[in-house]
């Protein structure tokens, strides 16, 4: 399985999760410096598949009330 497969199988809750993980990392200065740019790397990833999750979800919630008001 490939990240991008293991990355889009995450959960929203997973993904914040481990933006807020890595969060902490970089706050306690616990990452060198090759360790700072994969995890900021990662938090990219992740933040971009949480924003690509939440306009789905929008859209689905739209179209369902959409549906509901005919």
């Amino acid at each position: 399985m490939t990240d991008t497969e293991q990355l889009s199988e995450l959960s929203y809750k997973d993904a914040i999760t481990e933006i807020e993980q890595i969060l902490e990392k970089i706050e306690r200065e616990e990452l060198d410096v090759d360790e700072l740019s994969e995890q900021v790397k990662r938090v990219l990833q992740l933040s971009r598949l949480c924003r690509e999750k939440l306009h789905r979800t929008e859209t689905e919630v739209e179209a369902i009330l959409q549906e509901m008001q005919q």
